[in-house]
């Protein structure tokens, strides 16, 4: 016959660590849910508590625009350079982590230089872009004066922009994480898989996309997540080196001191749906890609 243990109390200490990991929870997503709840209020509701109805008038206002301030337009434009640092991120990352399995010369200093940025002040890495592309920009002015060029002179404004300084400010913080995930996984990577197909005669592309991609896939997609979000909600290192467009998260920083409705309220919310979204199809991609290779 079984015997009947019970079942210990749980030591004071548990319960002083359980209360500071709800106090943590509430402190990271509290805020979040605040400004989701009151992004519902009604037409006659404030920016703080107690709420003055429910609808979704805030969201409408937001349709129609917010003031001088194109908001869809900076949407689009944070979509864009979200998506082009999240394909950049991908392939640098992916490429650098094939190489760095290879012992090379000068790989450490490389690899640190690379990482570096991610300890340093993120303003500063924007100053800094900002003010080299300034540098360039009066080298192709004084270019053009030299060849004649007056049309190209007179329509010649900056070399600044999203393709440009912001794609580069932002991919010096993406980067790092994703070639630290990279080499981690190229770290622990067997390659007797990749050696196993190239005995039965695959090419070095055909080894690469049937054998190493598919068990490297999770870790691609995740880089990839990290590389839209960073880049979706990048502020610090856009600042000074966006150019004359703003991205949709300097467009929320500079609406915080000119709207005082709850219309604020619903682009936060919308934006946070936007990187849900995001995390929503990274998941979907990971169950397919652990689903395709249970499949014979």
């Amino acid at each position: 016959m079984a015997l009947h243990r019970e079942r210990e109390p749980r030591p004071a200490s548990f319960w002083l660590l359980a209360i500071f990991f709800g106090l943590f929870l509430v402190f990271l997503y509290g805020p979040t849910l605040t400004i989701f709840v009151l992004s519902f209020q009604g037409p006659q509701g404030g920016l703080t508590f107690p709420m003055r109805g429910w609808s979704l008038h805030w969201f409408a206002r937001l349709a129609e625009g917010l003031g001088v301030i194109d908001v869809w337009a900076a949407l689009r434009r944070s979509l864009k350079l979200g998506l082009a640092v999240m394909g950049l991120t991908i392939l640098v990352s992916v490429l650098a982590g094939l190489a760095f399995r290879k012992k090379l010369r000068g790989g450490d200093a490389l690899f640190y230089l690379t990482i570096a940025s991610l300890i340093m002040p993120s303003i500063i890495v924007s100053l800094g872009i900002g003010l080299q592309f300034r540098l360039i920009d009066t080298g192709v002015q004084r270019l053009l004066e030299a060849l004649e060029w007056e049309w190209a002179l007179e329509h010649f404004t900056t070399t600044m922009g999203l393709g440009t300084s912001a794609l580069g400010a932002h991919l010096t913080w993406t980067l790092p994480f994703g070639l630290l995930i990279m080499f981690a996984v190229f770290n622990r990577f067997n390659p007797a898989y990749e050696e196993a197909a190239r005995d039965l005669g695959a090419t070095p592309w055909q080894a690469f996309r049937h054998v190493v991609l598919p068990l490297i896939g999770p870790s691609v997609v995740g880089v990839g997540l990290f590389g839209f979000t960073l880049s979706w909600d990048e502020i610090a290192r856009s600042s000074q080196a966006i150019g004359d467009l703003n991205t949709l998260p300097l467009e929320l920083q500079g609406l915080t001191t000119t709207v005082t409705t709850p219309a604020i309220y619903a682009l936060g919310t919308l934006t946070t749906v936007v990187s849900l979204l995001a995390i929503g199809l990274t998941l979907l991609a990971l169950a397919w890609l652990r689903r395709s290779r249970r499949l014979p």
